[in-house]
């Protein structure tokens, strides 16, 4: 959407245009979903922060200033939605050491993931992506799959392009060390099927 589109939308909606938001919402109600599942792990909740992210997306709407994208303006409010439920619920989520995770085991596994088939590797990287923490599943969505560039994410999370790069090579280890132990039985089941 051009920045001409954006400002026409904008000002529709502000003027009351019921049908201006719902093509809003229509065209990042995906976005918006995916970011909040890949937080929250839950389907009931990501719907509900979605909703709750519209709402505040059209309350805050007028206040909008027009320095990022929308887009990344309707990331950074889908993403604080997140947090405000991920902290009103207190859970934990699990933990991965990296410590010892080198750049060649990452390069291994990535070749190891070329060896399945599209439909197994999507399945299997989604699946672990659910096992990491909210906050690194988001950054690997919003970098890998939704093409963000570092300085749109720090727009949203509200942290230093350097600092984003960062989290996202540590996010990519934990990544990369959940799908090794994914891949491990798999590639033993794969062995013993080929000597049978």
């Amino acid at each position: 959407m051009t920045t001409d589109q954006e400002s026409s939308i904008i000002n529709q909606i502000i003027g009351g245009d019921t049908q201006a938001f719902a093509v809003l919402v229509d065209l990042y109600k995906d976005l918006v979903f995916t970011l909040a599942i890949r937080m929250l792990k839950n389907r009931e909740e990501a719907e509900e922060v979605s909703q709750d992210t519209f709402i505040k997306v059209y309350k805050a709407l007028p206040k909008f200033k027009g320095e990022s994208k929308l887009s990344t303006w309707v990331y950074k409010v889908a993403y604080n939605t997140s947090l405000d439920r991920i902290k009103k619920n207190s859970r934990s989520y699990n933990e991965v050491a990296i410590d010892s995770f080198t750049e060649n085991q990452i390069k291994t596994l990535d070749n190891a993931l070329d060896t399945l088939e599209k439909k197994e590797q999507q399945h299997t990287i989604q699946y672990c992506l659910q096992q990491l923490a909210s906050k690194d599943s988001f950054l690997l969505t919003l970098f890998y799959f939704d093409e963000l560039s570092l300085q749109e994410i720090s727009q949203v999370m509200s942290m230093e392009a350097n600092t984003v790069k960062v989290n996202i090579h540590r996010a990519r280890k934990r990544l990369a060390s959940i799908l090794k132990q994914q891949l491990e039985p798999e590639t033993i089941q794969s062995y013993e099927r080929t000597r049978n």
